[in-house]
């Protein structure tokens, strides 16, 4: 059996706006965020105490790309947002990280917020302790007559 053990790993995100459809909305904020062109496959929520963060890097066109992915569409006048929080997890016996996702009509700040709870009660649920995290969120506020979508993708490198 193959072990996917992701090596090491990027924060990316983007907002974008298009008067013709969420999708399209959707599709450019992948773009902006420079995975439109990967087939992306989510999963959950643990990082690899290896796993080493990167600056993004250049995917090649269609490849099977794995991510933790917080995604909000909304349309004319909405606020919304999306995020991602992810730390270090340390228990008596063993360490590894963690992503938290939120997404919603809210600011950035209350997303900021919620991230760090989640990320928290994570770290509660396992009997671990949150040692270290950060969070990256992507809001925007969708122009009159637009539909808008805010990604912030964790993606997986091996």
């Amino acid at each position: 059996m193959l072990n996917f053990i992701p090596k090491k790993f990027f924060i990316t995100s983007g907002g974008a706006q298009d008067k013709e459809s969420v999708l399209n909305a959707f599709d450019k904020a992948l773009k902006k965020g420079k995975v439109t062109q990967c087939n992306l496959v989510s999963v959950s929520s643990i990082l690899p105490v290896e796993a080493e963060e990167v600056d993004p890097v250049d995917i090649a066109p269609g490849t099977i790309t794995f991510c933790v992915l917080a995604r909000m569409d909304g349309q004319s006048g909405d606020r919304i947002g999306a995020g991602i929080g992810y730390g270090m997890l340390e228990g008596k016996r063993e360490r590894y990280g963690i992503v938290a996702e939120q997404h919603g009509y809210s600011s950035a700040k209350y997303m900021r917020e919620k991230l760090v709870l989640k990320m928290q009660r994570m770290a509660k649920i396992r009997n671990m302790k949150l040692v270290s995290y950060k969070t990256k969120v992507e809001s925007l506020e969708v122009d009159e007559d637009y539909f808008g979508s805010v990604i912030v993708a964790l993606v997986y490198l091996f």
